[in-house]
């Protein structure tokens, strides 16, 4: 890593240039992408693959009600508006079949469906969404499938690669993803090299060469530095994600023994099972990649301090849904609108999961959750 830096260093070119070149070639390759295009952070990539896909002032955008926050402000940045659509129960990803009801109900009340633009599903903790699904209603409906795949580098959903599913597609490398930087970095995939083109003068002020701007962009350039650690880091990302599907499946099995854990359908609440912890549902198309392991629980918030209290890390992704950010309000969406992401809200707790968590490490999480419902 160091050398990989010292690199950067003695080559003086920090921003952009052959590093950042090289990394859009590799990621592109892994993905199974056309292009890539690296820029600043997620949040950043977001933007670009929105614009790039056709998003405009204007327009409106459907995304999942349960996510970070840069999924729907993103949307807004590009002068859109977000439309939240609740989850699946099942696995937390946005409901296609929720979806597909909106875009025929809004057709059939107002014909006014063509404003929506685009599509933005989230692969959650690490596993994409119902492709197969969104796919469908974007040949139905015309509209574009922009991935937040921000959590799912390396997840594939029947054997084709996040990044290569929709028009465009947004990577997060913050330092806690599956491939980190070393500080914020983000890239975009796309099936359409003209839209990489787009998006290399979106990044750079809207500017196809020096001093000469063709359209309002922003500085969303990648850091050299950035690039080099991530190609580093990059060769070891495969082994690396098999590790955390190893962990995951440690995880399932001393859950399954623990006699903590009912089996999930789609219809069924928290509240209808007698068992305090339910695990997410695994699409069998889906190659996750457990960005996070994620469980839902019962007196969550008590469970939490509990580990705590033991030393064990833990961390709610998401407490509070986006349609009910204060930001949104403009919105005019209120609570028991998004009722499967509400109570996702109150129950979901993500335990510790990287690469190099040992067997040990999982089987003391498991007990201790064991000895708090005891």
């Amino acid at each position: 890593m160091l050398a990989a830096i010292a690199r950067v260093c003695d080559s003086q070119t920090f921003i952009l240039g052959p590093e950042v070149e090289a990394l859009e070639r590799e990621i592109a390759a892994l993905t199974g992408a056309a292009s890539a295009v690296g820029c600043a952070s997620g949040t950043e990539a977001l933007w670009l693959a929105l614009v790039a896909a056709g998003v405009k002032p204007g327009d409106a955008v459907i995304t999942t009600a349960f996510s970070f926050f840069a999924s729907a402000s993103a949307i807004v940045r590009a002068g859109a508006t977000p439309i939240f659509v609740d989850v699946d129960p099942a696995t937390l990803n946005l409901d296609a079949a929720l979806v597909g009801r909106q875009l025929r109900d809004r057709r059939l009340r107002t014909q006014q469906a063509e404003k929506i633009s685009a599509i933005l599903p989230v692969h959650l903790y690490g596993q994409c969404a119902d492709m197969d699904a969104f796919d469908r209603i974007s040949q139905e409906f015309g509209v574009a499938i922009v991935e937040d795949a921000a959590q799912a580098i390396g997840a594939e959903w029947s054997g084709r690669g996040a990044g290569a599913l929709g028009v465009t597609a947004a990577f997060s490398f913050y330092p806690t993803k599956n491939l980190s930087a070393y500080g914020d970095a983000g890239i975009v995939t796309t099936t359409n090299p003209r839209m990489a083109e787009h998006m290399r003068q979106l990044r750079n002020h809207g500017s196809p060469r020096r001093y000469y701007h063709d359209e309002f962009g922003w500085n969303g350039r990648m850091d050299a530095i950035q690039a080099a650690v991530l190609r580093v880091k990059l060769a070891h990302l495969a082994d690396w994600n098999r590790s955390r599907q190893q962990h995951a499946a440690t995880y399932d099995q001393l859950f399954a023994g623990s006699g903590l854990i009912s089996k999930q359908t789609s219809s069924q609440t928290l509240n209808e099972s007698s068992a305090p912890v339910r695990l997410l549902a695994r699409s069998p198309q889906a190659k996750h990649v457990f960005h996070q392991y994620v469980i839902r629980a019962q007196r969550r918030d008590e469970l939490r301090q509990f580990l705590a209290e033991r030393k064990i890390g833990s961390e709610i992704y998401y407490p509070l849904p986006l349609h009910l950010q204060p930001v949104f309000s403009y919105l005019g969406l209120n609570a028991g609108d998004m009722p499967v992401s509400e109570q996702a809200a109150r129950e979901v707790l993500a335990l510790p999961m990287f690469p190099e968590l040992t067997e040990a490490e999982i089987q003391r999480v498991v007990e201790s959750i064991a000895d708090f419902y005891s």
